[in-house]
């Protein structure tokens, strides 16, 4: 018996020698005492391995009941101990910067118009992006990895077969998912230091309000004008700035509507849905590729020139990009007199002129 007590406490020794942690010692002492256990109890008394081991079975049994009444008491006064211990009140948000982050977003900080400043805009920022698609998937990547602090992505859909030819956020592994929590997960494994708040559910007018009051910028990304609309409208009432994309086959487009800084609303442009036919989705008449690409990330930089304050933004300003042709186009759009969203009724009607 005295030979495996030995033997018990240099495996602990040599553990702690090699810095094993003391769960994978506990482990490797039991299965020893259990093969001594099994082996008094099943080998006859005559067996030399039994002799070697004390030959008894209840001296074994003790000591294992000593042990583990030892370490229940243990576990015990651990447990009283935390409970009379105060509580310690998670430590606040803060915008100061790990080292890590600082070296992360090293490229942003030499920027004159970003710097430090725009950087710890950015980590404050809330944003909240309508659509984990095809433009959804390039915001997302690029808002995480660029340090935005809270990034909400509301969509009900799951990832499908079909998504993965231009919906790069998502995984073939992921598909069955739903698209909010396959979004997440790469933005989490992009960027540790950001907060994703995932919303698998549609966007309804009964949610928008509240939702919306939580963000400091909206972004839409989705694929059919029902949703835009109710955005648009629900952005309009919170008075959120909205950056809004859309796309279909070579072409794609976007702007940022906010009334409430003079600039139009969406329903301002867009004051009724197109024929049947004239703007058909992406699954009735295809896109290429890349393009959800192109005017997803200019939604991304939309959005960070719009929290940060650097250059010139798209208020007032509506792109079309031509893929096809290669080809971009600014054109000035403005406020519309009587527009049933945004009630503009003092402002004049006026044409969209090319720039």
């Amino acid at each position: 018996m005295g030979f495996v007590l030995f033997l018990m406490a240099a495996l602990w020794a040599l553990g702690w020698v090699m810095k094993t942690p003391v769960k994978a010692r506990l482990a490797l002492i039991g299965a020893l005492y259990a093969l001594v256990v099994l082996t008094n109890l099943v080998l006859p008394e005559t067996a030399e391995i039994r002799r070697a081991t004390g030959g008894e079975v209840r001296p074994w049994l003790l000591l294992g009941g000593v042990a583990l009444l030892g370490y229940g008491y243990v576990v015990l006064v651990g447990r009283l101990r935390q409970r009379t211990q105060p509580e310690i009140a998670a430590p606040a948000p803060s915008n100061k910067f790990r080292e890590a982050e600082l070296n992360r977003y090293a490229r942003h900080i030499v920027l004159r118009e970003i710097g430090g400043a725009g950087q710890k805009k950015l980590k404050a920022a809330r944003v909240l992006v309508v659509g984990a698609g095809g433009l959804g998937s390039p915001v997302l990547l690029y808002l995480a990895a660029a340090g935005v602090g809270t990034i909400g992505v509301i969509d009900d859909d799951t990832v499908d077969g079909s998504n993965l030819q231009r919906q790069v956020i998502h995984r073939d592994e992921m598909i069955g998912t739903p698209k909010v929590f396959s979004a997440q997960a790469a933005m989490e494994a992009l960027n540790p230091f950001i907060t994703v708040r995932p919303y698998h559910r549609r966007l309804t007018a009964e949610i928008a309000s509240e939702l919306f009051g939580e963000y400091d910028l909206i972004l839409d990304g989705t694929d059919n004008f029902d949703t835009r609309y109710l955005v648009n409208r629900a952005a309009v009432a919170a008075g959120k700035p909205l950056i809004s994309g859309a796309i279909t086959q070579w072409e794609g487009q976007i702007s940022l509507y906010h009334p409430a800084s003079g600039a139009p609303c969406y329903e301002c442009i867009f004051p009724e849905r197109p024929a049947p036919g004239l703007a058909p989705a992406c699954a009735e008449a295809g896109v290429i590729a890349p393009l959800p690409g192109v005017i997803g990330t200019t939604m991304a930089v939309e959005a960070m020139k719009e929290i940060t304050g650097a250059g010139t933004g798209l208020r007032g300003r509506l792109m079309i990009h031509d893929a096809l042709h290669a080809e971009t186009r600014m054109m000035r759009v403005s406020r519309r007199a009587g527009c049933a969203c945004c009630g503009n009724s003092a402002a004049q009607t006026p044409e969209v002129q090319a720039s």
